[in-house]
């Protein structure tokens, strides 16, 4: 399994990161419809695995939703002096709310299943309400301009990935060393609490890159905002392991040799970045 998931990232990585780095705002915007529409379909199977009317009715109408945004906000006024547009800003407060929310059934689960699982309506808004603000934070923060770098933008979505990457790193090699107490057997039995400090701690490197990069930044603020990103993108990995179990699914896919789905891949991503882009705006801008 780990030399399937080291392979499958070799050529992935790089694939991801020419699309932020290399890719035009308005054509990345639009590459990103379709991994979304990937991603909607395999949450369409935590809806109802059994269905695939259903699993392709929430796929199109996230599909709907994703090309609406990309028609309502050109990329062109996605930022208009400095101020994020207040489409976009509105769907990132909303899946920052969503978080708090999901942070709670997380929490309370088993006993907050009693309420969605065989809910088809509020399990699809909850898959909305993870894919949509995660999709218009990646464009919102990729279509940052600075006069600094052309690049700004896209290395404020790599940091992002490199805090959601180390956190998850570090949080699967401790927890298999030391890992020994259960963060949330109910959720999901593998993650330990060890796991988490490790994964908290080895984003520490990321700050250090930072920190040696832009030295002008605040090391606190760094170190802050980092750890609590860490730790947002690890309730979107438990929001999702959450949803699995109750959906009686090990991966949401398998599109992805050793890593499963597309939605296993962005399920950290999904909160971390939602919730990056509101800290970005409140505090950096």
């Amino acid at each position: 399994m780990l030399k399937q998931r080291i392979i499958t990232a070799i050529w992935l990585i790089p694939l991801v990161l020419g699309a932020i780095f290399l890719l035009p705002s308005v054509y990345f915007s639009w590459a990103l419809v379709g991994v979304f529409l990937i991603a909607a379909k395999e949450w369409g199977r935590i809806i109802d695995s059994q269905c695939e009317v259903t699993q392709w009715s929430f796929t199109c109408t996230v599909g709907v939703l994703l090309i609406a945004i990309n028609l309502l906000v050109p990329i062109d006024v996605v930022w208009l002096q400095g101020q994020l547009h207040p489409i976009l800003l509105a769907v990132i407060y909303i899946g920052a709310l969503w978080w708090a929310l999901s942070l709670l059934l997380v929490i309370t689960y088993p006993k907050s299943a009693r309420f969605w699982q065989k809910n088809p309506m509020l399990k699809s808004m909850f898959g909305q309400l993870t894919l949509v603000p995660c999709f218009v934070a990646l464009i919102a923060l990729k279509s940052i301009s600075s006069h600094i770098s052309p690049y700004f933008g896209p290395s404020l979505v790599l940091l992002v990935m490199l805090i959601v990457w180390a956190a998850d790193s570090g949080a699967y090699f401790v927890g298999k060393a030391v890992g020994k107490t259960k963060l949330m057997p109910a959720v999901s039995p593998a993650k330990t609490l060890e796991g988490l400090i490790g994964g908290l701690l080895t984003t520490l490197l990321v700050v250090a890159g930072v920190m040696y990069i832009a030295p002008e930044q605040e090391l606190l603020l760094v170190l802050a905002v980092t750890l609590f990103v860490a730790m947002v993108s690890a309730l979107g990995d438990l929001s999702e392991s959450m949803f699995k179990r109750a959906a009686c699914i090990k991966d949401s896919g398998s599109i992805l040799p050793g890593h499963g789905g597309v939605l296993d891949r962005i399920d950290s991503l999904t909160a971390a970045l939602p919730v990056f882009t509101l800290i970005y705006i409140a505090f950096w801008m």
